[in-house]
Order: structure tokens, then C-alpha cells, then sequence
């Protein structure tokens, strides 16, 4: 990149491709804000081009779109994912594997908005595009329906959503081989769903197989596999496995504290965690610190009326109860029932 800049004028389409493929280089390592400075400067030079360029405008502004939904920046999310989905049909029509990534990247910043229709919405139509473009058994349709089950997890349907994953994991596994990043994703899915069911040997059996695929496959520590100690930690919660619970949420918190940073969902989820554990050990005032800690994080992150700020609130309502902090509790209450 400094040599295409010494070499070329500031606005050289080759100095836009060095920077996103440096982009894309920080992007691999979870150096998310290093990733979103590189995109961004492409961005600037590529937006008044025309041609082949604008392909990669809407590559980029997708992968900004994915950034933004990691960092929890919903809003400037949706509006990077709407915009790759707008070029994209321009430069390519309405039927083109490139349009029906862009439709499921939309819906998975729906998803996290908690926008759960308009998300299933948008997985249906990337779902039935895929299923035309490159048939039914490809790791694209995969993705879409582990997207799918997701929401209908969060509906409810739980073993719905199960039935849906394990479709797409024997996808995966046809079409990916036993040792690929997406088998590892497929299987922490799996196991979300077994968990749903009150099957948390079965659970933890599938997220310790992915755990041992994304650790061979990325050795310098990676924001997946902190999400994968989160759900073990969950799991371990569950069977009243206090210590090492703790241990799991800990781990996780240092990752991505080293990779995605701490003003994200994920860690205010991480400290949620820890806390409801706190409190079942009755720790409570140590319980309190981690709730507070993850609710100014969710406040800051997606403003005061997201789901997640009730769920956070009614967790410490409860803690509040029982240390005999009634008042405090009602206090709790009422906000998060008015979200």
C-alpha cells in the first residue's frame, strides 16, 4: 500500500483494491476498527467510479454492513447492507448469487434488531434465490438456513429451528469437508438447539467439536471461539457447574477484549453471564457490578429500548429481590416492562 502510494495519484482504483485487501487482512484478525478505516478510505475513492468499480463498492459497504452488526452499530449497519443490496442489483439485475448474499446480509442486521419478520423476510427470498442459482445442496443454502433457524429459535420454534440446522450442518459436511470454519459454525448452531431442548450433554458434546475446529484452524485465539466458550458457559450454568461457568465467560471476555473490543454486544452478553452466575452463587453485590457493567455497555451500544436492556434490567431486578432490595427491584421492573 505505501509503495501504490508513492507510485500513483490518490484516487487510483489500485490504491482502493491495496487498501481493501488490507481491509479484508484486519478483518480475518477481528481488527474490526483497523478493517473499517481501511474500507472506509476505499469507499472514498471508489464511490464516483463507474464500471467494475462499483462492484466493489457494494463488496465493501457489505462488509462495513458486517463490522457495524459485529461492533452492535445497527443503524449504520442496515444502511451499509441496504446500500450493497442497492448497487449490486443494479450492476447485476435481480437474480445473482451476489444479490441473494447481500438479501441475507440485510436480514441477519434485522435479526439483531430483533426485527424478526422483516429478517425471515429477507432469509426467504436469499433462500429461494440460492435454491435457483446453485441448487439445493450448497454451503450458500446452508447459511441461509442456519439464519432461518436462528429466528425461529427466537419465535419459539424450537424444534423447528433444530430440525433446520441439522439439515444445513449435512450440508455443510457434503459440501465442506469435516474441518472447515463453516462445519465449526454449524455445529455451535446445532448445539444452541440442543441446548434449547434441555439436551446439555448432547449440547456441549457439539460446541467442544467446534471448539477444537476453530482452534486448529486459528491458533492465535479468534471472536469465534469466544463465542463458543459463552455457550459452554451457559450450558455449565445450567447443570450448576458455578466454577467453571466462570472460567468459560472469563476466557471469553479476555478474547474479545484482544479482538472485537469491549463496546460490543458480545461482551455485554459476557458479562450478563458471569453475573447471572454471581447471583446463583449469591454474590450478589459482585452479581450487581457485572449487570450494571453490561447494561451501560447495551445503553451505549443500542440505545435504551433494545430487548437485550429489559432482559439486563429484569436480571438485576431479580438480583435485587433477593439480597432484599425490593425497591430497587420494582424500580427495574417498571423500566424494563415500559421497553
Amino acid at each position: 500500500l505505501r509503495k501504490d502510494r508513492r507510485r500513483l495519484e490518490g484516487n487510483d482504483p489500485a490504491i482502493a483494491k491495496a487498501l481493501c485487501y488490507l481491509g479484508e487482512l484486519y478483518d480475518s484478525q477481528d481488527r474490526l476498527a483497523e478493517a473499517e478505516e481501511k474500507y472506509l478510505e476505499a469507499l472514498q475513492i471508489l464511490a464516483p467510479m463507474e464500471g467494475m468499480s462499483r462492484v466493489l463498492v457494494a463488496e465493501v459497504s457489505g462488509r462495513l454492513g458486517d463490522i457495524y452488526t459485529q461492533q452492535g452499530k445497527l443503524d449504520d449497519a442496515l444502511a451499509m447492507s441496504k446500500r450493497s443490496l442497492r448497487v449490486f442489483r443494479r450492476v447485476h439485475g435481480d437474480e445473482h448469487v451476489s444479490l441473494a448474499c447481500a438479501l441475507n446480509r440485510v436480514g441477519l442486521v434485522f435479526k439483531h434488531k430483533s426485527q424478526l419478520d422483516r429478517a425471515m423476510s429477507k432469509f426467504e427470498q436469499a433462500h429461494e434465490m440460492f435454491c435457483r442459482l446453485v441448487g439445493d445442496d450448497h454451503s450458500d443454502v446452508a447459511h441461509v438456513l442456519f439464519n432461518m433457524a436462528n429466528v425461529l429459535r427466537d419465535q419459539g420454534s424450537a424444534a423447528e429451528a433444530m430440525a433446520m440446522r441439522e439439515k444445513a450442518l449435512g450440508i455443510h459436511r457434503r459440501t465442506l469437508g469435516s474441518d472447515s470454519d463453516e462445519i465449526a459454525s454449524s455445529l455451535v448452531n446445532l448445539g444452541a438447539s440442543y441446548s434449547d431442548q434441555g439436551m446439555l450433554e448432547e449440547a456441549l458434546g457439539k460446541y467442544e467439536e467446534g471448539l477444537g475446529i476453530v482452534r486448529r484452524n486459528h491458533p492465535e485465539r479468534n471472536a469465534t471461539e469466544a463465542k463458543i466458550l459463552v455457550n459452554m458457559g451457559r450450558v455449565y450454568s445450567r447443570q450448576e457447574k458455578h466454577e467453571d461457568a466462570l472460567a468459560m465467560f472469563n476466557k471469553a471476555y479476555r478474547i474479545y477484549r484482544k479482538t472485537i473490543g469491549l463496546e460490543t454486544m458480545e461482551v455485554a452478553l459476557v458479562l450478563g453471564g458471569a453475573g447471572d452466575v454471581l447471583h446463583q452463587q449469591g454474590k450478589f453485590e459482585a452479581a450487581m457490578g457485572k449487570f450494571s457493567e453490561a447494561l451501560a455497555i447495551h445503553r451505549r451500544v443500542v440505545g435504551d429500548e433494545h430487548p437485550e436492556v429489559a432482559d439486563t434490567l429484569y436480571s438485576m431486578a431479580l438480583c435485587k429481590s433477593d439480597a432484599g432490595d425490593v425497591a430497587g427491584a420494582v424500580v427495574c421492573l417498571r423500566e424494563a416492562q415500559s421497553i
